[in-house]
């Protein structure tokens, strides 16, 4: 008699919901990998899960968290013109941060444009904060800025490399949430490591990719979720609707005894036992998601919080309020996409950025601060990340395209010399600054970060050291580890 393993034993007899679950059970403790997971956690983690919130198209930091009174003061009047011009304009400096300057030549914009919005001081701290940001205002003392941020695309690439630190001619790369899955893997074995809420990034600035695991394997990849509590699962029902909830289940078993099967003699094809996976994990979720997307059981107290009541903040408020069901579920990466438009991004303003902006501005800021809110309200925000961000600023000076008589002043263009993100529990510092741009805004000067340094950040409170996180055959670069920011850690 042939030997039999451990493996092959519960491969041959996993058939059913038992089996299923099993089959599920033993891929999360990564007794069914393709090859071995991640070592778990490294560090003491002050962090359960993170809510990774993307604002796609190029937020300005400069009306939003990064106030400079010079650009009101030197409005209209050139770069050239004003005490700064030296540093700014320097050619070194601004090709320093471009990964290929040959090839990403952008025009500098000198005629600056005053704020276009006002700016106040928040709560204990006396947090600057847009006056299109109010909500996020009141949450400032539960805030760090971080407004030395820098990137190396001046194009919309710029979005993928946010999430993977590379350039997007480079190609896809694991993402920030997948190596989090890829590290931890699941507290839930009924919902995903990673979900994603809303449409991410289009097909020009890296799409799937955005939330892509690349050669970790597709377990790692996020999945995404509809905000529907009617059909939050589209995507898994059966085509036939006629077939029963039994019936299912015992499709979901005859397809998982064929894929086990196939897998004994293919024991390293990881998309293979991925989609394994995922028809045990689809069947679990069609009972858990609704649960989760339910949002009757929220109080109107809760409901108003993130502003479901209000057309312009209920779309976003939902995803919001999603997040936090999810993270309390055990989800430990939920990443949520807002802007979509089938191009760069409703946030990428080339004109008419006090209107665009503003709108916009309006749609997240109740919901986002809602969040923060709800999750301290619960006792839920020291071990809950938030990180609001975007995959660049805006230019100081106005843009001005002969070509586009469209784009004549009111607007500004890509930057990716400096700029902010926005963070808030999960063991980081509440009502705290950190870093510096020049008096312009134009670049990051002092305590500088590249994008990856934001990803060593997050996944060290989640208790895994960056520079441990490698795969076989698979060499990383130094860039792609980043370094811890310690000083926004409380």
């Amino acid at each position: 008699m042939p030997h039999t393993n451990r493996r092959r034993f519960l491969t041959d007899t996993g058939m059913g919901m038992t089996g299923m679950a099993m089959t599920s059970l033993l891929f999360q403790q990564g007794e069914l990998q393709a090859s071995a997971p991640g070592e778990g956690r490294h560090l003491a983690p002050r962090a359960k899960s993170v809510i990774w919130i993307f604002l796609i198209g190029g937020l300005s930091h400069l009306e939003s968290f990064d106030p400079k009174p010079a650009l009101n003061k030197y409005s209209g009047k050139s770069i050239e013109e004003t005490p700064f011009a030296e540093t700014v304009l320097n050619k070194d400096k601004i090709n320093k941060v471009l990964l290929d300057p040959s090839k990403q030549k952008r025009k500098i914009y000198k005629s600056l444009m005053p704020l276009q919005t006002g700016f106040k001081k928040y709560g204990e701290s006396g947090l600057e904060i847009s006056d299109w940001f109010p909500h996020m205002g009141s949450c400032a003392d539960d805030l760090t800025l971080v407004r030395s941020m820098w990137t190396i695309d001046n194009n919309h690439g710029a979005q993928l490399t946010y999430h993977t630190g590379r350039k997007i001619t480079e190609g896809a790369f694991p993402t920030v949430g997948s190596w989090v899955s890829y590290g931890l893997g699941t507290a839930n074995q009924n919902l995903p490591h990673y979900v994603v809420l809303g449409n991410p990034s289009a097909d020009c600035c890296g799409a799937a990719w955005t939330h892509g695991s690349s050669y970790l394997g597709p377990e790692h990849a996020g999945v995404r979720l509809k905000v529907d509590p009617k059909a939050p699962l589209s995507f898994v029902r059966s085509a036939d609707k006629s077939l029963t909830p039994t019936e299912q289940q015992e499709m979901f078993g005859l397809l998982g005894k064929l894929n086990r099967q196939t897998g004994i003699h293919y024991p390293d094809d990881k998309n293979l036992q991925a989609r394994i996976k995922s028809y045990e994990l689809a069947f679990q979720m069609q009972s858990a998601v609704p649960d989760v997307m339910n949002f009757q059981e929220e109080t109107q107290y809760v409901q108003d919080l993130y502003g479901l009541g209000d057309s312009s903040t209920k779309a976003f408020g939902e995803k919001c309020l999603a997040a936090r069901r999810l993270s309390e579920q055990g989800v430990r990466f939920i990443q949520l996409f807002h802007g979509y438009r089938g191009n760069a991004g409703a946030w990428d303003s080339h004109r008419d950025i006090k209107r665009l902006h503003s709108k916009l501005a309006k749609e997240v800021d109740q919901p986002i601060a809602g969040l923060i809110k709800d999750l301290k309200l619960r006792g839920l925000l020291d071990e809950t990340m938030v990180v609001i961000g975007s995959e660049f600023g805006r230019t100081p000076g106005a843009e001005y395209r002969e070509s586009n008589k469209t784009v004549a002043g009111s607007g500004r263009d890509h930057h990716p010399h400096g700029f902010s993100i926005a963070m808030a529990g999960g063991g980081i510092k509440g009502g705290h600054v950190h870093g510096a741009t020049d008096e312009l805004g134009f670049h990051a000067v002092e305590n500088r970060h590249y994008v990856t340094d934001l990803h060593a950040t997050v996944l060290h409170q989640m208790g895994l050291d960056t520079t441990r996180l490698n795969y076989p055959g698979r060499q990383r670069l130094e860039r792609d580890y980043g370094e811890v920011i310690h000083d926004i850690i409380g």
